[in-house]
């Protein structure tokens, strides 16, 4: 295993649309605690904060993110979009097309988008996002959760049939991925995709349309608490979910928990 470089990661990126500032950590709690720290004290946008190993991470609804220690990647980045507060959850459409361009940079794969914040090699899942706003002394901030499965190839039994990694779904001659070749093309496609933020966000949503796992299928999801079935039609001009329902009426989902493809 060979630790991510922070320094090497900076001067890859040194001409990215964001001026990344990157922290690289043998093992945190979480690295969104430390970016939410961060942000709380002040620090400005643009801190990708890496760690190699994790003894909470947190993925959507509060599962635990289990990684084995220097195998994958594990950022946590802070934010503070200068867009309207009522834009920023656009930016879980804008990291789900950044990961997966960037795997596409790298390796020779097709991820798709299994709306609204996990990222699929075939049938298995590979990533995961979660993205967080919050209130601080300096004002409010976003912080960007993501975790990348690169180089585990045994995963608990209760992930088996669920989770791969980027190794796993490579031929066997591949004995092993360059994180830090990842972790260039993440934050830098990332740094890419923000700039889509705007008046383009509709190129984004069109991209993420394309690589949609959900797009046609029958679904099931959970909306306040309430589930809610029907048939996926589309992604409106805000990455909402559009669901012809049970009854013929249709609804958009903003967000959602456990959606879950009805076979």
């Amino acid at each position: 295993m060979t630790p991510l470089d922070p320094q090497r990661l900076s001067e890859i990126l040194r001409e990215n649309p964001v001026s990344w500032r990157i922290q690289a950590h043998e093992e945190v709690t979480s690295t969104s605690d430390l970016a939410r720290a961060a942000g709380m004290a002040g620090e400005p946008g643009g801190l990708a904060i890496f760690a190699e190993a994790q003894t909470c991470g947190r993925g959507q609804r509060s599962n635990r993110w289990i990684t084995p220690k220097g195998r994958d990647l594990m950022v946590s980045v802070l934010l503070r979009p200068d867009q309207p507060v009522e834009r920023w959850p656009r930016i879980t459409t804008l990291a789900a097309l950044a990961i997966c361009r960037a795997i596409e940079a790298v390796v020779p794969l097709k991820p798709a988008i299994k709306w609204p914040n996990d990222i699929y090699i075939g049938s298995r899942k590979v990533s995961g996002l979660l993205a967080e706003t919050f209130v601080g002394p300096g004002g409010a901030f976003l912080v960007l959760g993501i975790g990348l499965n690169v180089n585990t190839m045994a995963f608990p039994e209760e992930l088996q049939g669920i989770a791969t990694s980027l190794l796993r779904e490579l031929p066997a001659h591949i004995l092993e991925l360059d994180r830090e070749v990842l972790a260039a093309a993440l934050l830098g496609e990332l740094g890419n995709a923000m700039a889509l933020w705007d008046d383009a966000f509709t190129e984004a949503v069109a991209e993420v349309r394309s690589r949609s796992q959900l797009l046609g299928r029958q679904v099931r999801a959970i909306v306040e608490g309430q589930e809610v079935a029907g048939k996926v039609l589309d992604l409106n001009h805000e990455g909402h979910l559009v669901l012809q329902l049970n009854d013929g009426s249709s609804m958009s989902l903003s967000s959602a928990a456990d959606v879950r493809q009805v076979h």
